[in-house]
């Protein structure tokens, strides 16, 4: 079994409601940020760090998804019904997609700047002591996103659930401990305080920008961060 990633679940199943209009006739993943989908910036982030599969999942207007990925041989999709998974039972449905060893999961609905998160992630994963790399940003860098953050990042690279810094979306993940879940639909929370009670959690922070793009102000908030850095 491998020791590092080299598939990628990207996440694009979600109704995307806090879009409000953008949403009611497309899924998320296809809204425009800097005149491409959001799915395209998060695939190009895949594959400029030599990612060999994706995984997309979908529910929401699959549709419209699978008609846009046609024809991309690396990419396939696991298609959640009748009911969407969550984070947890999504990622678990689609493993036998991205065959064996940890996993790259990144979300859809983010923007990004400076080094690619997927290497920041690969460079810092060490299985060893690892059963969960999250990238995380400052909350003060989070642009986008409302709230005191997600994680407290100790000096040892540890993480716990507390303030200070915003879980970004992406993140390395050992998925054994999935199969011991007996729930159908769940979020990868509850994998994670299994993993937390281990010690075995760890953070990395992203040096460049990050933007949630999960509602039509953080859309444009985006927009700004891509154009302040010469990103568009």
């Amino acid at each position: 079994m491998p020791d590092h990633p080299h598939a990628l679940m990207l996440y694009a199943a979600g109704f995307g409601t806090r879009m409000r209009a953008l949403t009611a006739t497309r899924p998320k993943p296809l809204i425009e940020l800097a005149g491409r989908p959001l799915i395209d910036h998060a695939l190009a982030i895949g594959e400029a760090a030599g990612v060999e599969r994706v995984v997309v999942n979908t529910h929401y207007r699959a549709g419209q998804i699978e008609t846009h990925l046609a024809g991309r041989a690396e990419v396939k999709i696991s298609h959640e019904a009748p009911d969407i998974l969550d984070t947890g039972g999504g990622l678990r449905q689609a493993l036998p997609l991205l065959g064996p060893g940890p996993v790259f999961t990144l979300n859809s609905d983010a923007a990004w700047t400076g080094p690619n998160p997927l290497k920041t992630l690969a460079a810092a994963w060490n299985p060893e002591i690892m059963d969960a790399l999250l990238l995380l940003i400052p909350r003060q860098r989070a642009r986008g996103h409302k709230g005191q953050g997600d994680f407290a990042l100790h000096p040892d690279g540890r993480v716990a659930r507390g303030s200070g810094h915003v879980y970004t979306g992406a993140q390395i993940l050992n998925p054994d401990g999935l199969a011991t879940i007996p729930d159908r639909v769940f979020s990868l929370n509850l994998l994670w305080d299994s993993m937390l009670t281990d010690q075995r959690v760890f953070g990395v922070v992203h040096p460049g920008g990050w933007c949630d793009v999960g509602s039509p102000e953080g859309l444009a908030e985006a927009e700004a961060m891509l154009a302040e850095a010469g990103d568009v």
